[in-house]
């Protein structure tokens, strides 16, 4: 009987606390309605753009018309004038663009007709509007030639002011158009891309919110510094756009900080969603845990938070014919632990079953199986998020490299780096740095 009275008591306590046990664990707390809030903070995409001397005098080229013509009054009679251009030659100094060219006119005088040989010296400061195109601000048009014959027909009509006037109409409509390449640029960066992590499905979106432009720098060609000022989130699940996003109009800027950017983004994931993909494997959807209890399973894995801890709840079922006991084990058992950052994964270290659970599975006799279940549980609750952002890096690299437009577009990720993780009632939110570069070349690099 002595022997007996310490099974007798532990089978009635296994047997109280263990058939149809139910929660071994304070209950999960009150959840609020809504999808998860990433909150992002607005960050630059820093691309430096640069349209090269050629390039633009190449557009020039196009925009000044070659010929031109016109009338004038000599002596009360009407007479003709038409002119032709040589290539426009295009320089740069004090902080603005020089144009030169020569033009050769022929003008009909009342006797006979000349030839007479004009040169165009244009100075003008290039500034990017906020239609995003290259314009010509505080246009200087001179047209001046030595020639005694031209200067008799100029004090009777005026032939230098008409050609002069007619160029410089032509420059002021002259804009060097860079918006289909940022607006493909907006298009690429705004598209969000839906990437799968384990069973469940997430989505990386850059909302844009405005594009700044800074000072210009005149070197052998017009080079600036655009930035895309970006809203950047991770959601899990997918969270849809209220509306399509459009290009906003540039803004020019005083400064932009220039070379490489960082961009951080907050990656949020409801419970339920970030459960699915901790890659917690099961077998039939049961994990048959114990070599004592072998029809002993865990099943229905969940994931929440408490007090700032993340708690995995596991249900708990099967049979127990052991050491005089002879019951059915049915509730639910608690692991609980603090998430923290190491080396680009979210890792839970400190893992561990609850009290109660430990007390429980104390009682059971399997606090090796107890060991097991933490093991399992905390390599399956690792979480590498630098690898799981491939697909965000390339968005950020291979996707916005392209030729669109007068130019070519492109972009590098340095550095993918996990900063902070915090759990909410509803959901985690981890934070993670993207290092990066970009650039805008007109024409395209060789």
């Amino acid at each position: 009987m002595r022997k007996l009275l310490p099974l007798l008591s532990l089978s009635t306590l296994v047997v109280a606390a263990c058939t149809r046990f139910g929660a071994v664990y304070p209950p999960r707390p009150p959840t609020t309605p809504g999808e998860p809030v990433a909150d992002p903070t607005p960050s630059r995409v820093v691309a430096h753009v640069t349209v090269t001397r050629p390039a633009l005098q190449a557009a020039l080229q196009e925009a000044i018309p070659k010929t031109g013509e016109g009338t004038f009054n000599v002596l009360r009679m009407e007479r003709s004038y038409n002119w032709q251009r040589d290539p426009v030659e295009v320089s740069f100094g004090q902080g603005r663009i020089a144009l030169a060219l020569h033009v050769n006119a022929h003008v009909a005088l009342p006797v006979s007709s000349v030839d007479v040989p004009l040169d165009v010296a244009v100075e003008a400061e290039p500034i990017l509007s906020s239609e995003y195109r290259f314009k010509l601000q505080g246009l200087s048009v001179k047209v001046t030639s030595t020639d005694r014959r031209l200067k008799v027909a100029e004090s009777v009509a005026g032939v230098l002011e008409k050609i002069e006037k007619e160029l410089k109409t032509k420059l002021v409509e002259f804009a060097y158009d860079l918006r289909p390449t940022i607006a493909e640029a907006f298009e690429r960066i705004s598209k969000p891309v839906e990437f799968p992590v384990s069973d469940a499905k997430g989505c990386a979106r850059f909302d844009v919110l405005s594009v700044e432009a800074g000072p210009t720098i005149l070197a052998d060609g017009i080079e600036k510094d655009l930035a895309l000022v970006v809203a950047p989130q991770v959601t899990l699940p997918c969270v849809a756009r209220d509306s399509a996003p459009e290009l906003p109009p540039l803004t020019n800027v005083s400064t932009i900080v220039p070379g490489p950017f960082t961009v951080t983004i907050p990656i949020v994931a409801r419970y339920d969603e970030l459960t699915k993909a901790t890659g917690w494997t099961f077998t039939d959807g049961k994990y048959f845990f114990s070599t004592e209890y072998p029809g002993l399973y865990l099943e229905n894995p969940e994931l929440y938070s408490a007090q700032s801890s993340l708690v995995l709840k596991m249900h708990m079922q099967g049979p127990v014919h052991a050491a005089g006991i002879d019951t059915d084990l049915n509730g639910d058992i608690f692991l609980s632990g603090h998430p923290q950052v190491v080396d680009n994964e979210i890792r839970l270290p400190d893992l561990e079953p609850t009290i109660e659970t430990s007390n429980f599975l104390l009682r059971l006799k399997a606090m090796s199986d107890g060991d097991k279940i933490r093991d399992q549980a905390r390599d399956a609750l690792r979480l590498d998020v630098g690898d799981r952002l491939q697909s965000i890096r390339r968005k950020l690299s291979e996707d916005l490299t392209f030729e669109s437009g007068p130019g070519c577009f492109r972009g590098n990720v340095d550095k993918v780096e996990v900063t902070g993780v915090h759990a909410h009632a509803n959901y985690l939110r981890v934070y993670v740095s993207v290092t990066g570069r970009a650039s805008l070349r007109a024409p395209c690099y060789p």
